[in-house]
Order: C-alpha cells, then structure tokens, then sequence
C-alpha cells in the first residue's frame, strides 16, 4: 500500500527540507574536507525541534510521530549524511533509551537538555573485539558501595568526542551473559572517562567517531539506567529505532544521488544528444527510481508499526538491510551516469558514494539483519 501522509507530517517535511537544502546543504562538502562539527547547525535543529522528536512534549520533545521522524532525519540526510547520522543516534537511540528506561529524575538531568538539542548524547556498546555481538563485550562495571566501577575501551562511538553525556554498557554479573549487562549514563568530565583515537574515516567525515576508554571511572548507582541487568534490553530496543533511522539516512543519501544524476543526465550530451535519451541510462534511472521506492514504502512499514505500538524488529531489519544495499547501488550507479566526473570532488556524488558505504555496516551489518529476518520468519507464523 502506499502511504498518504498526514497535513502535519507534510508541514513537518516542508519545513525540514528548506533547513537542510538553504542551511545545511551550504557547507556540506566543506565539512567533508575539513571535518568539522557542525554544532552551530545542531544548535538550530535544537531549536527546530529535530533532535529529540519523539520525547514528549514535558521533557524537552516534540511528540511527533516517528514517521514525520523518517521524513525530517531524511531530508536532513539528503543534504549532509554526517549531520544525519548525528541527528540520528540523538533521537532513535540515546533519547528512547532515556524515556523509555530512565527514571523521572534522570530525564529531567539528561533528557531535558539533550531532546531540547542543548546538549549531544552518544551510546557506547561496541567495542574493539565485540561488534555484533554485544554479549562478548569485556567492559565491566563492579559494585563499590554505592557506586560502580567502569573499566573497558569501547570504539566506533559517534560523536564520541563532542557528547555531553554517554550511556554505556558493561557486564555486571558475567555468568548471567546477556542478563548480566547493565546500563549507565556517564557524564563527560567524570573522572576515568578518556575520549581516545578519532578514526579518520572514509565518509561521514564530519561526525566523530572515537574510542572511549574508562579507566577506574566511578559512577553512583542513581546513574544506572534501567535496572541491574537490562543492559542488553536497552541496547537492543535502541537499536531497533536505530535501524528505521539508519534506512531513512539511506533513503536521504540515495535521493540525493539519484536527483544529481537525473539532473546530469538531462544536460550532459553524447553523440548529439542528452544521455538521458539513451537507453542505457534511461534504464539505470528507472531501476534507481525503483529501488529507492521500495525501500521508502519499507521505511514507512516499519515507523508506522512503531507509532501503533506493535512489534517492530523484523520489519526495521528489513527497513534497514534493503535500504543500506539500495543506498550504495543507487550512488554507484550515479557516478557511473557521471562518468569520469563522478570520480572527481567536483561533483557531490563522489561523497554520497562514501557516505553510503558504512549504512550496510554500522547498527547491524546486513549480515546480522539477514539473521534477525530469518529467526523471525523461521519461528514466526507470519507470512514473510
């Protein structure tokens, strides 16, 4: 079925894309060189309302529905996909984690100042041997009196060097595996919290990705999330809304390159004529064109069963695995339309290229997407 959007979903998109094209769009590529964060732009999407959508309205939120959250983070991402994914692990993971598991004083410490946009949040669960398997995971956290000691390295954190506050998992009772991994939130500046090696990296180069390292760093127990052991549970509903973003960023960047390589199509000439008359490139269009709407309707699916409540881990894997294997043929067939002049910086879609590349890696590689879609469908009397 196709989905009719909402006025208010519409109104929602109409004023996020005039943002991300005037604002955020502008020094894209200059971002991508220099690698610079751009929290000035944060700062106005605080004040937009975009960086803690779903939250409700008492903790600093905008209690949209996550639908007009898919539309806002992908046409943010069509202009800027480093932006997005910030914007991203802001809303789906570290803001649900907080409204959904913290307590009334812990939102109204953290939630508060990071929904309302004044402060970046991030979410540090992989780590150097432990990726897609989160119950491998060698960080610890012991019991000290009234407070826990956190001792491990975790790696890969978005925006691991400019957050305000991080959530962090760590086994607290090892024999109990996935039920012995807990939740707690660290505030930058507490002592034994070290931001470590920046990766330099081959997109998204404007979002920083570090290593956090947690040397002896103490914490008091009101700063466990959740309760002793719902570590895994937070990380792994995190996640779920993280990979709907994940294919919305995926859609953003594939809309972006197939509006760049239309465009080229239509003014480049050969053998007389525009290439957009030529067969060959006609079909590329119509097969980009397909998939990017296939994976919009999936997009959709899976916010719309969220906003309803229902179980949604299935369908945002599949949301997430199509999306993100779209995403980087969509942009490869661009620079193939472009030509030599695709593979220059001279044109966007070299880095819309590189950007697309890591959305069929992080959150789940498409590899652990295929697991979770088929344990579903395999023990599920659901029709695929």
């Amino acid at each position: 079925m196709l989905f009719k959007l909402t006025d208010e979903q519409l109104m929602i998109q109409n004023m996020v894309r005039e943002f991300s094209r005037k604002v955020i769009a502008a020094t894209a590529a200059e971002r991508d060189k220099t690698k610079k964060f751009p929290a000035g732009n944060f700062k106005q999407m605080g004040e937009l309302g975009l960086m803690g959508m779903m939250i409700p309205e008492e903790y600093g939120g905008e209690a949209a529905d996550a639908v007009s959250y898919v539309l806002a983070l992908s046409e943010i991402a069509y202009s800027c996909a480093s932006t997005s994914v910030v914007m991203s692990v802001q809303n789906s993971i570290v803001c649900e984690s907080f409204n959904h598991f913290g307590t009334k004083e812990q939102k109204q410490k953290y939630l508060l100042p990071l929904a309302s946009g004044e402060w970046i949040g991030a979410f540090a669960l992989t780590e150097p041997d432990a990726g897609s398997d989160p119950v491998s995971q060698e960080t610890t956290a012991v019991k000290d009196g009234d407070e826990w000691v956190i001792n491990g390295t975790k790696r890969f954190i978005t925006t691991g060097k400019h957050s305000k506050v991080v959530l962090v998992t760590a086994k607290t009772d090892e024999a109990r595996k996935h039920k012995g991994i807990s939740c707690f939130i660290v505030p930058k500046g507490t002592p034994g919290l070290i931001v470590g090696h920046m990766e330099d990296k081959m997109g998204l180069r404007a979002s920083d990705t570090t290593d956090l390292i947690f040397e002896n760093c103490r914490v008091p127990d009101s700063l466990m999330l959740g309760k002793e052991g719902d570590g895994f549970k937070i990380a792994m509903s995190g996640l779920d809304s993280g990979r709907i973003g994940i294919a919305a960023q995926s859609y953003g960047v594939a809309m972006a390159a197939f509006d760049a390589a239309v465009k080229y199509a239509k003014k480049r000439k050969q053998f007389g004529v525009a290439i957009s008359k030529h067969q060959a490139i006609r079909f590329q269009i119509a097969d980009m064109a397909t998939q990017i709407e296939a994976a919009k309707q999936l997009i959709f699916s899976a916010a719309s069963l969220k906003d309803r409540g229902e179980s949604y881990t299935r369908e945002a894997s599949i949301a997430k695995l199509f999306a993100s294997e779209m995403v980087n043929q969509v942009t490869a067939r661009a620079i193939q339309i472009h030509g030599g002049y695709g593979f220059t910086k001279d044109y966007p879609v070299e880095r819309f290229y590189r950007d697309a590349r890591v959305f069929t890696i992080y959150e789940g590689t498409s590899e652990i997407q295929r697991i979770v879609i088929s344990n579903h469908v395999l023990r599920d009397k659901r029709k695929p």
